[in-house]
């Protein structure tokens, strides 16, 4: 495997991610980084934008976007939009925020992310750079111009070092058949710029042996024009005290057959000191930047690739090819130094790579040069190997370097690994803790510090002790932060007293701490910093923080404040929950600081603590406002309610709705008792606000029970203009009566809408007011008015009536008067009355009044009294004109004059009794219904006439005339008679004429035209009449058409002609155009109406005009008389309609007659289709000599067309002759192969260079067994994906496999060689040739569509191949199981394992193992190995057990003993009691490692075992689970006497042990006795012990025992001895009192919250 050291890989497939091929090149695909691919895709729906996702799992995103061009940050998700070359645009996509905008003046030609921070733009002139993520609006900023060396160059990137002062921009260009490359490197800060030949460039670093910083260098690619690649590595802004580093040039290998080949991407890993550099072609070369090494070489892809960027953090290459394959390449950590050493040979370069990247591979040079150091006393440079190896810094090589004594005057070598450790790089975590150790002995924590700030130390909890053990707490809280130690970091911070510090660290690293212990120490130190502390805790909402307990905290030590603010911020969610403590916090405040209570009450914080509580509460501290807030009982409120002398008037009258009606009517009567003067106006206001809950009517009755007539109304008062209660309104005038308020019971009868009017106007009558207004306007309102004429006029209130009529309401005069009327009242006085309120009367009701009592002569004097005064009243007007019509008094002469009038009123009114003044009325007035009904009932047509010509509505004109008028045929004879004649306007006439056509009456219209027309009139010549007569003949009676047509002349003849052919009247249409000489127009009826050839054949000889043989020739050709037709267009010298004379011509075969039609129409007419009509008949006639002379001279005929008619018509060599003079080798290719000259077709298609055309050629020769030209062809028709499955269809149908194959293999090697050719190549392989299938897919698997050739693979039975597919196309499961099913053809027991865990469907695991159990039993242990860390242990263990099989896997169970499954356990347990194997079960049940089993069923199965040993192991396991008895049953039983001593001593009971005691002794086994009372010495009792010898005389055996236990009993009584003593002494000295001490008052235990001396809080002093 040392072959490659690179790891190489396709991520994925853009194309199989629905990315389409056309998209992927330099424009459209996009690669800034690993981590997005950005393809522009164009489409039918427009432009998208697809973005995949290369870290999360290969999604693609896509947006819609007119960008032409979109790159990705290299890290977030920001995307980079140009639209239009100069308009630029960056966005957020996962905020959807605009980061930037900004347009430029010139397109920009390629842009480049340079950092995380800055795009780099290059235009056509200049450079740019643009700060994206500064905060600001600004736009690029200018960097330099681009260097003449660019011109004419495609800008393909840009480059820049981290410091963003050296920048290298680079393009290519095509110069003498070659891909030259271009770079301008520019530093900023210099200011100048440098062209240099070169197609890729990078900045890169590398740290030098021995030098303190990193070195920069340049990095740059050329392909020379002789072909040779170099690379050259150059220092750039070299650092004071590096070692100078030499240029290198070295060369870029490209082989032979690659001379087109040329770099595109460079990368480099300043990581591992690598250049990757990446060519057109797919090559991929390493170099070592420290010493210009070339590492390695190798092809990657066969397709082209495009576009590159760093992967893996830098450490390799990406890359994307044309198929759109993302491949990956990088370093292989375990392979490059291994590479080195075997195949390039060259150790200092291993070891220095290995060094500098820390590979694995060369420990053993690095330990050898190591050693070799050591033994030679060369200590120094031994400390230099060691540290420059990762393998060997470990804690033995610091161990050998500590041991080492120095020579005199040297310095020590574990200072010098240190030293060279501390200059190279950082220290890991051994080295960290050595260093650390004399540095702070040495107290030179400066030192310590510094490295610490320079990342040089690994921070460990080990190394953070180590510090704090040398009092530094904020060195060690340094060290712990970076260590990541926190609960550490919490104690050092509250050591420090930086609380505030606390909670952000935690919620930054996510951990939780005791808040609650450390808020305990803070409130000692600084009570208000640990409320705020506490505060912001509870803001966080991580910390579990128990609120009661800290609340206690500060409360316990009088923190009043502070506890309060505390509880304040932890309630404010006001959750039920905290009922209780809301409770507490509020009894607290209130027994020490009620103004904080009232104002925590006042704001409404909480609403579950226990109200009846702080309401009495609240009471005693004089809270009475509160107090009736919490308050619900009744008596309570009402004992409150009555201090309404500190109670806020207006939040008293505010509480009152929160009671319900019976609550509050108690309180109102408590205050009118208690104190009426005093809380009347509350009452009041109470009674007004809610007086719709407690119910007017109730405080009504309410304020009438305290005989308080000011209460009610005053109530009253405030209510009346909302309520809608008419009783209410009612009680308020019945009080306002009472107090002679007459003024306001005339402002609410006159307001208010709610009272009941006949309620109101009986109580006013009642009551005999003074004053009779509020009584008029009750009455007006309510229209009582006739009521209140006969009320006021029989109690001879004369004057209220004027003042009803003149000032409250004059309208109402008519009721008025009819009332007066009513009571026969006198004349004199009504038309006095009518005269005081002249001009403000309503006439109409008032004539209708007078009317309805026939007294309207009355009103003479007053109407003509209202003319006088200047009225225009119609009114007016219809009632004298009534007046005077009754009386006769010129009615004619008034309603021809006047004008005032309503004519309908009075015209109904004149109906009965003269209908000819109704006539005048209904005429004047425009009343046309009325006039028409009017005139046919009293049969006055004659006036009707008149009146219907004068008015000429057409509207009017269709309601006389309509069918359904009896006196439609009397009217029409009137007018004709007496309305015609009396007129000399046309335009009434026309109206009539119009409206009687509209109506259907043609022989009505014909009488009246006639009148007008034939008689004399002065209508006799108007044109528009003598068409209508004959259009109305042609309808009506056609016999008179003929002799209108011959006796009128003033008619147009293009409107009569076609009336008449639409009436068929053809003969007549044929007069009418030859009268008046319309010539064409009558040859048309001729030929087209009457159709007789004939008759305009000798029309036309008669008059002899072009246009009518043309005519003639229309219809001649129409009636295919295709020769005459032919002979009237030569007369007429019109070739015109030439399209469809030759279509017709030729459809009738009439080519003859058709040249000599053609050469007509040439002589005035350049036409294509004449000159392909032309042609046409030559080949049709088969006067192909004529073709080609007519060819030859000019002509305009459209060769491909007629040539293509010609081939559809299979004349193809006329076809022939035309496609070779237009050179047409498509079609002429075709003709060709029809005419069988196949290699002549060839040769043309190959002119043609058109797919249809080869297909075609190929298929003839196919055809034709010309195998060698269909080869030909078929080469050029592969290449075409699109043909390959119709031209394999071809060949197979005639059954030419070989041909197909030996075609698809010579296409192989074409350049323009697709995926579709080595595709269907695979498929006819598996068809055709089974034996060649694996070998070309094992070379060409990457070129291949997958899916169809598994496919093909599967139904061709070819199962290795099949699998070697499914492995490739990375379908796992498929692979796994096709070699499971198809074993005995595909079965490979290495590869089957390296596919089996990577299959994605679990069940797949557990079929491969019943296959290996069926047909692999013995390598079923290996299989098993490969599948633990995915398979479910205990199903598999279960599928053994239930096929009896589990002994084939005991070494797999041994295996995973170390997962602790509790399946696993008891399966190998199985096994171990089916094998007697009672030591490595003793060995399984002591490691607590494996204890995951059911010991007690597992005991129960061994305490009968035949053998002792596993009945041992039960008694064990008994033991385990606290089953004494059970256990000393088994080992009485087996006489295991030490494990039942052991067993006694364990369970700890002293019951056993005396029972076992007596065992013991009643067996005679006195050495156990012994034994058992050294093990459970300090669970027998003595005095038991004493008896039990005493009985069976086992002094002796007891004796240690006994002395054991009274040395014992003495030393516990010397200490107790000691402590009295001790005791005694202290009390001496207490029992003089101190002096200062205070009183027990103030000293003594503190009972709940009362006053304490110490801390502060409210109303506590210092």
């Amino acid at each position: 495997m040392s072959d490659i050291p690179i790891n190489f890989t396709q991520l994925t497939e853009l194309t199989q991610l629905g990315i389409l091929p056309q998209s992927l090149d330099f424009k459209s695909t996009t690669l800034e980084s690993d981590s997005y691919v950005c393809v522009r895709e164009s489409g039918p729906q427009g432009n998208t934008v697809a973005i995949v996702e290369l870290k999360n799992n290969f999604n693609v995103v896509r947006k819609n976007m007119s960008a032409d061009n979109a790159i990705m940050h290299p890290t977030q998700n920001v995307i980079a939009l140009r639209a239009n070359g100069t308009t630029l645009q960056i966005f957020n996509l996962g905020t959807k925020q605009r980061l930037k905008s900004f347009t430029l003046d010139t397109p920009v030609v390629l842009w480049k992310w340079l950092d995380e921070q800055v795009l780099g733009l290059v235009t056509a002139s200049t450079i740019y750079t643009w700060n994206v993520f500064d905060g600001t609006n600004d736009g690029p900023q200018k960097l330099s111009d681009r260097h003449h060396c660019l011109n004419n160059c495609q800008i393909i990137n840009m480059v820049a070092e981290p410091a963003l002062n050296w920048f290298a921009v680079t393009g290519i260009a095509q110069e003498d058949g070659r891909i030259a490359g271009h770079t301008q490197l520019y530093c900023k800060s210099r200011g100048v710029s440098q062209a240099i030949e070169g197609h890729v460039a990078k900045f890169a670093q590398v740290k030098l042996n021995g030098a303190a910083q990193p070195t920069k260098v340049f990095c740059i690619g050329n392909k020379t024009a002789l072909g040779q690649g170099t690379l050259h590595i150059i220092e750039i802004d070299h650092a004071d005290g590096n070692p100078p580093f030499a240029k290198k040039s070295v060369d870029i290998f490209f082989p032979p057959d690659a001379s087109n080949d040329f770099p595109v991407s460079l990368q480099a890993s300043d990581k591992y000191g690598i250049i990757y550099i990446l060519t057109k072609y797919g090559f991929i070369h390493l170099y070592d930047i420290e010493s210009g090494s070339n590492l390695f070489v190798n092809r990657i892809t066969v397709d082209p690739v495009f576009t590159a960027s760093p992967y893996n953090d830098g450490t390799g290459i990406l890359t994307i090819n044309k198929q759109g394959q993302v491949l990956a390449v990088e370093i292989a950590q375990d392979q490059i130094i291994p590479y080195l050493l075997e195949k390039l040979s060259d150790v200092p370069l291993a070891l220095a790579i290995a060094s500098r990247g820390g590979f694995p591979g060369a420990e053993n040079l690095f330990r050898q040069q190591f050693q070799n150091c050591l033994n030679q006393g060369d200590y120094a440079n031994a400390a230099k190997v060691a540290a420059s190896s990762e393998q060997l810094r470990t804690q033995d090589t610091i161990d050998k370097l500590k041991h080492i004594t120095p020579q005199p005057g040297q310095i020590s070598p574990i200072l010098q690994y240190f030293s060279t450790l501390l200059d190279s790089g950082s220290l890991n975590q051994y080295e960290s803790i050595e260093l650390a150790k004399p540095v702070l002995q040495q107290d030179r924590k400066p030192l310590f510090e510094k490295w610490l700030k320079e990342d040089k130390l690994t921070c460990s909890e080990e190394l953070g002790d180590i510090v704090k053990s040398y009092n530094d707490p904020a060195l060690a809280l340094a060290v712990y932060i970076r260590a990541n130690v926190s609960i550490k970091v919490v104690s050092c911070l509250a050591e420090l007293g930086q609380f505030d510090k606390i909670l952000p660290y935690c919620q930054k690293v996510g951990y939780q701490p005791d808040y609650t212990n450390l808020i305990q120490n803070l409130v000692r130190v600084n009570p208000d910093k640990a409320s705020e502390f506490a505060t912001s805790l509870l803001a966080n909402g991580e910390a579990q923080l128990n609120v009661e307990s800290v609340a206690d905290l500060f409360f316990s030590q009088n923190y009043i404040q502070q506890g309060t603010a505390f509880l304040l911020d932890a309630l404010k969610s006001d959750s039920p929950a905290e009922g209780q403590l809301q409770t507490k916090l509020l009894e607290i405040n209130l027994m020490h600081a009620p103004q904080v209570a009232d104002a925590i009450l006042g704001n409404q914080m909480f609403s579950h603590y226990d109200k009846p509580t702080i309401g009495k509460l609240c009471e005693k501290s004089g809270l009475f406002q509160r107090a009736l807030e919490h308050y619900d009982d009744i008596k309570d409120i009402k004992r409150v309610i009555v201090h309404t002398n500190v109670l806020p008037h207006d939040w008293l009258v505010s509480y009152f709705g929160q009671l319900n009606v019976q609550q509050s009517m108690a309180a109102l009567n408590e205050l009118m008792t208690s104190n009426m003067q005093q809380n009347l106006q509350v009452v009041i206001q109470v009674a007004t606000k809610y007086s719709d809950l407690l119910g007017p009517l109730n405080l009504i009755k309410f304020f009438e029970s305290y005989k308080c007539n000011e209460g009610k109304y005053y109530y009253l008062s405030l209510i009346v203009n909302f309520t809608q209660e008419p009783d209410v309104v009612f009680k308020y005038i019945e009080a306002a009566a009472k107090v002679n308020q007459i003024k306001e019971i005339e402002r609410v009868v006159r307001d208010n809408n709610v009272y009941n009017g006949e309620k109101v106007k009986n109580f006013l009558k009642e009551a005999q007011l003074e004053d009779q207004l509020p009584l008029i306007i009750v009455c007006d309102r309510f229209n009582f008015v006739h009521d209140l004429i006969l009320y006021l006029y029989k109690n001879q209130y004369y004057k209220f009536i004027e003042v009803y009529v003149q000032q409250v309401n004059p309208s109402n005069t008519p009721q008025v008067i009819a009332g007066l009327l009513d009571v026969d009242c006198d004349e004199n006085i009504i038309k006095g009355l009518l005269m005081s309120v002249l001009g403000r009367v309503p006439l109409k009701e008032l004539v209708a009044e007078v009317e309805k009592r026939n007294r309207l002569k009355l009103l003479l004097p007053f109407l003509e009294k209202t003319l006088e005064g200047g009225s225009t009243d119609q009114e007016v007007y219809n009632t004298l004109a009534k007046i005077y019509i009754d009386s006769n008094n010129s009615p004619e002469k008034f309603l021809e004059e006047n004008n005032n009038y309503d004519t309908l009123s009075v015209g109904r009114y004149c109906e009965k009794r003269d209908p000819y003044l109704a006539y005048i009325a209904y005429s004047k007035g425009g009343n046309d219904d009325e006039l028409i009904n009017i005139t046919n009932e009293n049969k006055m047509y004659k006036y009707q006439a008149r009146y219907l010509l004068a008015k000429s509505d057409f509207g009017l004109w269709d309601k006389v005339l309509t069918p359904e008028n009896p006196h439609r045929r009397q009217l029409v004879d009137h007018v004709i008679a007496t309305g015609i004649s009396e007129l000399s306007d046309p335009e009434p006439v026309s109206i009539t004429v119009k409206a009687l056509m509209e109506n259907d009456m043609p022989q009505e219209l014909i009488e009246l035209l006639e009148k007008i027309i034939l008689e004399p009139s002065p209508f006799n010549d108007n044109t528009s009449l003598q068409g209508l007569m004959i259009l109305t003949a042609i309808k009506a009676d056609p016999s008179r058409v003929a002799n209108y047509i011959e006796k009128l002349d003033k008619y147009d003849p293009n409107e009569i002609a076609p009336l008449c052919i639409d009436n068929e009247l053809l003969e007549e249409a044929f007069e009418v155009y030859d009268k008046f000489e319309l010539r064409n127009e009558a040859m048309k009826v001729l030929v087209d109406d009457i159709m007789s050839l004939d008759r305009g054949e000798q029309y036309a000889e008669k008059y002899d005009t072009s246009d009518l043989w043309f005519q003639l020739g229309n219809a001649q050709l129409n009636g295919l008389r295709i020769p005459e037709a032919i002979k009237s267009y030569v007369k007429s010298k019109n070739a015109s309609n030439f399209e469809q004379v030759i279509e017709i011509s030729e459809r009738a075969g009439k080519e003859e007659e058709l040249i000599q039609y053609l050469d007509m129409a040439r002589e005035s007419l350049r036409e294509p289709a004449i000159d392909n009509a032309l042609i046409n008949c030559y080949a049709v006639l088969g006067r192909l000599s004529d073709i080609e002379r007519f060819v030859a001279g000019p002509n305009v005929a459209v060769l491909n067309d007629i040539g293509d008619k010609l081939f559809e018509s299979q004349n193809y060599k006329a076809a022939k002759i035309l496609y070779s003079s237009v050179s047409n080798y498509s079609k002429l290719a075709t003709t060709l192969v029809y005419l069988e000259d196949y290699q002549s077709a060839v040769d043309c298609a190959r002119k043609a260079s058109n797919t249809s055309v080869w297909k075609q050629v190929n298929n003839a020769c196919i055809e034709n067994k010309e195998f060698r030209l269909a080869q030909i062809c078929g080469l050029n028709l592969i290449i075409d994906a699109e043909e390959l499955p119709e031209l394999v269809r071809t060949y197979e149908h005639n059954g030419y496999f070989n041909e197909v194959i030996a075609l698809f293999e010579n296409g192989l090697g074409l350049e323009r060689a697709h995926m579709g050719m080595f595709t269907e190549l695979a498929i006819l392989y598996c068809k055709y040739s089974p034996e060649k299938v694996m070998e070309h897919l094992k070379l060409f698997w990457s070129r291949i569509n997958i899916p169809k050739v598994l496919s093909a693979c599967e139904k061709a039975h070819l199962y290795p191949e099949l699998i070697f597919l499914y492995c490739h196309y990375e379908e796992w499961d498929n692979a796994a199981l096709t070699m499971i099913e198809k074993s005995e053809f595909a079965f490979d027991h290495s590869s089957f394992k390296e596919i089996i865990i990577k299959v994605s469907n679990l069940e797949i695991y557990y079929k491969a193992i019943n296959f290996y159990v069926s047909e692999n039993p013995n390598l079923l242990v290996d299989l098993l190995s490969v599948l633990t860390p995915k398979i479910d242990l205990p199903r598999v263990v279960r599928m053994f057990i239930k096929s009896n099989n589990l002994p084939l896997i005991k070494p797999f169970l041994i295996s995973v003993l170390d997962k602790n499954n509790s399946v696993v356990n008891g399966a190998y347990h199985d096994i171990l009691i089916e094998e007697e194997d009672y030591k490595s079960m003793r060995s399984v049940i002591e490691n607590e490692s494996n204890n995951r089993f059911n010991s007690l069923d597992l005991a129960e199965r061994l305490e009968n075992h035949d053998l002792i040993f596993f009945r041992q192991i039960s008694a064990t396991l008994y033991t385990k689970n606290k089953k004494y008895i059970k256990a000393i049953s088994i080992l009485k039983n087996d006489k295991l006497w030490p494990d039942l001593i052991k067993t006694i001593a364990i369970s700890q009971s002293t019951k056993l042990a005396h029972e076992t005691l007596d065992y013991f002794v009643e067996t005679g086994n006195h050495e156990c006795f012994v034994a058992l009372l050294y093990a459970a010495y300090g669970l027998v009792e003595y005095d038991y012990v004493l008896e039990l010898s005493w009985l069976h005389d086992l002094g002796n055996f007891i004796k240690p025992y006994e002395i054991s236990n009274i040395y014992e009993n003495k030393k516990k009584l010397d200490e107790v001895y000691e402590d009295l003593q001790k005791r005694k002494a202290e009390k001496t000295d207490d029992s003089e009192p101190v002096a200062g001490q205070p009183l027990m008052i103030t000293n003594g235990p503190m009972m709940g919250l009362g006053y304490q001396p110490t801390g502060t809080g409210f109303g506590n002093s210092y």
